[in-house]
């Protein structure tokens, strides 16, 4: 195949999926028939982004084994995460969701966006949780050091530890579980360290085993 019809076809797909999302800028379709299917109420649904995408797609014996729903996306926001919650959490009546959210928004995969808007949105989500019955869980985001799709943004750590503070302080004030990944994976400089990522942002597979013991140690499982 020419390299010209190569190149074609990429920009051709790549112009679809821009459609897609744009169509569907939540991606409630990304989950729908995953969704459609559950018969067994999830013990917990791990809701995220790219981050919990990963974690899905690498390691889905995790999920399997212990009954949990995986339900991250790339790229996500807390805003886009907010809006797609009732169908990919309220609706498979988990006993609890994992919130894992705020990546994306410190390095503005949207657009400029407060923290305090961030922390809004969590919140949002923890309180749809609740009104449900289903146990909400605050999760810390994890260490960052830079975000190489955002080279423009020069503090990636410093957000990512102001966002936490927030976060572990509206977790304290109402009550809620706050499961604190940046302490458990942290470098001394705040960062991920290489050898638990290959790009500084998302874990690897020694990563996600901290992640996992973090998660079952909190459900009591084993």
């Amino acid at each position: 195949m020419k390299k010209s019809i190569i190149i074609a076809l990429a920009l051709i797909c790549a112009v679809a999926s821009a459609q897609d999302k744009k169509s569907d800028w939540a991606q409630f379709y990304r989950y729908s028939a995953a969704n459609a299917t559950i018969e067994k109420r999830p013990k917990a649904v791990l809701m995220g982004d790219s981050i919990t995408d990963n974690w899905l797609k690498q390691r889905p014996e995790f999920f399997r084994t212990y009954n949990l729903a995986g339900r991250g996306i790339s790229g996500q926001t807390s805003s886009e995460m907010l809006v797609r919650f009732r169908r990919d959490v309220l609706d498979l009546k988990p006993k609890y969701v994992f919130i894992l959210a705020g990546t994306n928004d410190c390095a503005e995969n949207n657009g400029k966006i407060a923290p305090e808007n961030t922390l809004g949105n969590i919140a949002s989500m923890c309180e749809l949780a609740k009104r449900h019955h289903i146990k909400p869980v605050v999760c810390s985001v994890l260490p960052v050091g830079s975000f190489r799709w955002r080279p423009e943004v020069r503090d990636a750590t410093d957000r990512v530890i102001y966002l936490n503070s927030l976060l572990r302080d509206y977790a304290k004030k109402n009550r809620i579980p706050y499961l604190d990944y940046f302490v458990l994976m942290a470098d001394e400089n705040g960062a991920l360290p290489e050898h638990l990522s290959p790009d500084s942002v998302h874990p690897n597979a020694d990563g996600y085993v901290i992640m996992e013991d973090a998660v079952k140690a909190f459900l009591k499982l084993k």
